[in-house]
């Protein structure tokens, strides 16, 4: 694949970069999404699909509107895992989505940083939530979740980066990754796997 041979070209980054990942994909039903999203959040990926699925069991299997979402129990959602927290944010965003017309052909029209912008106005939806969203659902191929703490520790590895000071990380990792543009989704993809594979020292 094309990003390949752009990535390989940072020979540090290089050993992340070994077989092609399969290609990004573009979901239906945005909100839905960030709303599964913000289910997710501090969970492990077997927590957070068990969670989403009793979700969909509310609603027959069926992805709901947001105002079917609205329209829900708070006692039937808490049921499912959710905290009193992850309820309200979800009905934010539900909310906010009705409100403010949030569609799918509205998303898509917009840039990566427009989509940040508008949609971190809702209350319990940080920049990396929507980053998530614009990486997995969106399908947009060059975004860098620069606060995914995984990402960090796989930067940091492969780069020998010694400073403790957080804004100065922040500032090397953005920087360190503005020459994966415009692949950085690719690169933050393989950094988690090649993360996820490497003996702890």
């Amino acid at each position: 694949m094309e990003y390949v041979a752009h990535l390989q070209k940072d020979k540090k980054l290089a050993p992340a970069i070994n077989q092609p990942y399969h290609a990004l994909t573009l979901r239906k039903n945005i909100p839905l999404h960030l709303m599964a999203s913000i289910m997710s959040q501090q969970l492990n990926t077997k927590v957070a699909d068990i969670i989403y699925n009793r979700f969909l069991a509310i609603f027959n299997n069926e992805e709901p509107t947001p105002e079917q979402v609205l329209a829900t129990p708070i006692e039937t959602l808490r049921a499912i895992g959710l905290s009193n927290a992850k309820v309200g944010y979800v009905h934010n965003v539900a909310h906010y989505c009705i409100e403010n017309a949030i569609t799918d052909t509205k998303l898509l029209a917009l840039t990566d940083a427009e989509i940040i912008a508008l949609l971190t106005k809702i209350k319990g939806v940080g920049q990396w939530t929507v980053e998530m969203l614009l990486m997995f659902t969106l399908g947009r191929e060059d975004i860098f979740a620069v606060d995914d703490l995984g990402l960090q520790n796989a930067v940091v590895k492969l780069y020998g980066i010694r400073t403790k000071d957080k804004k100065k990380l922040k500032e090397r990792l953005a920087k360190i990754s503005n020459k994966w543009s415009p692949y950085r989704t690719y690169a933050c993809l393989h950094l988690w796997r090649w993360k996820d594979n490497t003996p702890v020292a």
